[in-house]
Parts: C-alpha cells; sequence; structure tokens
C-alpha cells in the first residue's frame, strides 16, 4: 500500500470500539475469544456466559464454535452472575462477560453472595476497564479494581495485552475459585512478547531494569510504561518496570525486593482511579513493611471522567505516554 498521505486509509473510530493500539502497533485480534475456544477443545465442561454482548466481549467466537456451550442472557447482568453461580454448583466451568461497569455496580451484590461467598469457580471477564472508552460516566470502569480488591475469595487480574490475554485464560481454569479480569477486546497491542513473558497468577514480573525511576503497573499501563521508559532514555534516565498483573493477590515480595533497591523513585501507573486501586495497595504494602522510597501515583482521577476520543482523554488525565514522560521529568527535578 502506498505511504502517500491521500492515498492512506482514514482511520474509524468511536468512542465505544476504538482501539487502544497505536497506528503501526502489533495487534492480535480477539485474543480472548480465541484462547477460549482453545480451552473448550481441551475441557468439555467449559461454558460460555454472556449479558447481550457477546459480540463486544470477544465471546461470539466461543458462541459460533460451540453453541451448544453458550448461554445469552440478554440485558439482565443480575440473572446472568446468578446463573453462572447454579452452572458452577452442577459441575460447570462458566466463563462470563460482560462491561466492568455492569459487574462491578450492577451486579456487584449477586457475584459477592452467589459466587464468591461459596468461593465457585466463576470466571469474569470484563472489557471496557478503566479509560478504555470514550462513552463517559456510564461506561468508564475507573474504580472496578477498588470495588473487587474487597470482595473475600475473589483473584483480580488486569492484564496488559494480547499476549497475556492468551495466557490468562487457561490459568484462570487451573485456578481454583473466582476469578474477575479485566478484558482486553477487539485488536489487542502485542508488547510483552519482546520481553520472554510468561503470565502466572499472583506473580509480578520485573520487564526491564533503570537506576532511576521504577514503575509498578498493571493492564495497559503497563505498555504505556515500557514506552516511557524508552523514551526517557534519550534523557539518560533509567526507567524499570515491574508489571504486576494480579491486582490481588499482590505479588508482596517482588515488590518489596524492587521498591527497596538503589534508592529510586517508585511510581505506580494505573488505568484506574488513584483510590483503592493498585497504587494504594503498593503504598499501604511498603508502609506496613517499612520500605519508604520516594513514591508518586499515576492514574485517573477521584471524578466522573468525560467523553470524547480515546487519545485525547489519555492527554486530558495524563495516562499518555508523553503525559506520564513530562510528569516523572518534573518529578526527578
Amino acid at each position: 500500500m502506498s505511504t502517500n498521505a491521500s492515498s492512506k486509509p482514514r482511520l474509524k473510530t468511536s468512542a465505544m470500539i476504538a482501539s487502544i493500539a497505536g497506528e503501526g502497533q502489533k495487534t492480535r485480534s480477539a485474543p480472548f475469544g480465541h484462547a477460549l475456544v482453545e480451552l473448550a477443545r481441551e475441557r468439555s465442561d467449559v461454558v460460555g456466559m454472556t449479558a447481550d454482548l457477546g459480540k463486544y466481549t470477544d465471546l461470539h467466537l466461543f458462541a459460533k464454535a460451540y453453541p451448544e456451550r453458550f448461554y445469552q442472557m440478554g440485558m439482565a447482568e443480575q440473572l446472568l452472575f446468578g446463573a453462572a453461580a447454579g452452572m458452577a454448583h452442577e459441575g460447570a466451568l462458566p466463563f462470563v462477560t460482560t462491561y466492568a461497569v455492569f459487574a462491578a455496580r450492577r451486579a456487584y451484590d449477586f457475584i459477592h453472595q452467589a459466587i464468591a461467598e461459596d468461593n465457585l469457580d466463576v470466571k469474569i471477564a470484563c472489557a471496557l476497564p478503566g479509560l478504555t472508552t470514550g462513552y463517559g460516566p456510564s461506561h468508564q470502569a475507573a474504580e472496578d479494581l477498588a470495588l473487587f480488591r474487597a470482595m473475600p475469595n475473589l483473584t483480580v487480574i488486569d492484564p496488559c495485552d494480547a499476549l497475556e490475554i492468551e495466557q490468562m485464560v487457561p490459568a484462570m481454569a487451573r485456578h481454583r475459585g473466582p476469578v474477575y479480569a479485566r478484558l482486553l477486546r477487539g485488536n489487542v497491542p502485542v508488547v510483552l512478547d519482546e520481553y520472554g513473558y510468561r503470565f502466572e497468577i499472583g506473580r509480578a514480573k520485573m520487564l526491564r531494569d533503570g537506576a532511576d525511576v521504577l514503575i509498578i503497573s498493571s493492564g495497559i499501563m503497563t505498555m504505556r510504561a515500557l514506552e516511557v521508559a524508552k523514551a526517557l532514555e534519550l534523557d539518560r534516565i533509567g526507567v524499570g518496570v515491574l508489571h504486576v498483573p494480579t491486582i490481588k493477590p499482590l505479588d508482596t515480595v517482588t515488590i518489596l525486593r524492587e521498591a527497596k533497591r538503589n534508592a529510586r523513585l517508585v511510581v505506580v501507573a494505573e488505568n484506574h482511579t488513584v483510590i483503592g486501586g493498585l497504587g494504594e495497595a503498593v503504598a499501604a504494602l511498603l508502609i506496613g513493611n517499612g520500605v519508604t522510597p520516594p513514591f508518586r501515583q499515576i492514574g485517573l482521577p477521584d471524578a466522573f471522567l468525560d467523553a470524547g476520543a480515546l487519545p485525547t482523554l489519555h492527554d486530558r488525565y495524563k495516562i499518555s505516554t508523553s503525559a506520564i514522560s513530562e510528569t516523572i521529568k518534573v518529578w526527578l527535578r
């Protein structure tokens, strides 16, 4: 294809389905849907369930491959999770999808009472986490991690890219008990393949080291942290990146070990409100263990966020690569 500006295809996006991938970035299509189909080939107990959002959570791939194991519950999220609990009681392994706002705000009590209290094997994967849609507060799940961190028995995962999602699905199936995972869907960036990465529940991984700053991050903010590290190399600033995909349980040993090293500025970056998420979890861990490096948080404000195009919103709320780079340089002065 010609690179002449007049012949370049125009990128079409919407606030709901806009990709978080940068122009020219490697992506994989529907990693969750493909991984679940692969899992279902090996495990006959896997069922897929959704609340009228199969197409928008990549579960349509599972529905096509295994229509007899797919359950479309309609726009009834409380019914969805109650039914998933019943399926688990009968020996099925339900993978349940919806938007994160609907699970965290609309069906929280049903997940709490019907699934988590009985420690059932229900695996919940929810799209549009944090600021990955521009549709405004009705669809932006800026507080889901805070809510689900507080739920007993629940494992909480925030994956970075397509590779991690592909590895996360079978790991969720092997794990005993309920799991909540944030879901990136559609054309999802691939970044962790450059680091020989393997996902493990409850394990944080150092992706790169740096003498001046340690960024502790989860989800798409690990992708941003890696971009920031490369950008700040030009200013001779060494940035280490510790990826923490499991928000609960935290890998306390790795986080404490890395936070103690080199007297670095420690920055927690998350695609979530600064209240109740990874930042406050890490801060409590450090203080509770007498580890007190210089500490800062990068995250979404305690506010209802605006609607609009994602690049504009990421700049506005200072979670874009350029905004994070500038913020860190100010903190190091």
